[in-house]
């Protein structure tokens, strides 16, 4: 039984510092150094631009702004740390890594990537500077970074997802910002998640301040249930009290769109 492959986004928060040495090419699990180099050397000069238009890529100000700064210009030089311990926030927090089965953490480094903006595709132990870029942003030389690595990270996608009776179950967890990066090809089998939380009229509306926590819980489920399909989903007895709705169902070119209703 092949193990999941389960697409992530990374974490708008970053850990601070690290005790890894500083990136290099050859040391990420997808080789798109390339890529990365490209990127790379496109951010470090962003540390120059005036105050406003670092405020406008970065999408902060303040302190938050002079942090981001300071982190890309330093990207190549600073320390690393594993992937799955930059990235923190509600998503990572509630998939809480240091809390997984020996074998649950295994599979973790087998079944996950994440979609980055300077990194394109990340493996949990892939060492990893502070940093801050979102996907959606455009560079001068790069271009648009969603534009950039679509056709590498599909094709590297492809690849790692495998085709027939032997491919992986595809668990795309990935906002719209990120997916834009993955094309599949017409037909691929490929899961997507909506919550629908209940509101005080009993009518239905998307999940918003949540759905992290809960795309984090998902996570370690699948992890422990590395053969678990759509059906299985039913099993899932999530705290918070989400529940699978079979009826509402979405299937499209893209995939299945499973969605989980508060009960």
């Amino acid at each position: 039984m092949a193990d999941p492959l389960i697409l992530l986004p990374p974490s708008e928060g970053k850990a601070a510092g690290g005790t890894g040495a500083p990136w290099a090419p050859g040391t990420m699990a997808v080789d798109l150094d390339a890529l990365r180099e490209k990127v790379l050397d496109a951010l470090v000069k962003t540390a120059r631009w005036s105050a406003v238009r670092r405020q406008k890529l970065l999408g902060v100000k303040g302190d938050a702004l002079a942090a981001a700064t300071a982190a890309n210009a330093s990207v190549r030089t600073a320390p690393t740390l594993p992937a799955i311990e930059r990235y923190t926030g509600v998503l990572y927090d509630a998939l809480d890594v240091g809390s997984l089965r020996a074998v649950d953490r295994k599979r973790l480094e087998r079944s996950v990537l994440v979609v980055s903006g300077l990194w394109g595709l990340v493996a949990p132990s892939d060492p990893v500077p502070d940093y801050k870029l979102k996907m959606g942003a455009t560079l001068p030389g790069p271009g648009k970074l969603q534009s950039l690595w679509s056709p590498a990270c599909t094709e590297a996608l492809r690849a790692r997802a495998g085709s027939g009776r032997g491919a992986a179950t595809v668990w795309n967890l990935l906002p719209n910002e990120h997916d834009a990066v993955w094309r599949p090809p017409a037909g691929f089998a490929q899961y997507r998640v909506k919550f629908l939380e209940r509101k005080a009229d009993g009518s239905l509306v998307a999940v918003a301040h949540w759905n992290k926590l809960l795309k984090g819980a998902l996570v370690r489920w699948l992890l422990a249930h590395p053969g678990a399909g759509p059906d299985d989903l039913g099993e899932w007895d999530h705290p918070l009290g989400y529940r699978l709705d079979r009826d509402r169902t979405e299937s499209g070119p893209s995939g299945t769109t499973l969605v989980l209703v508060q009960v």
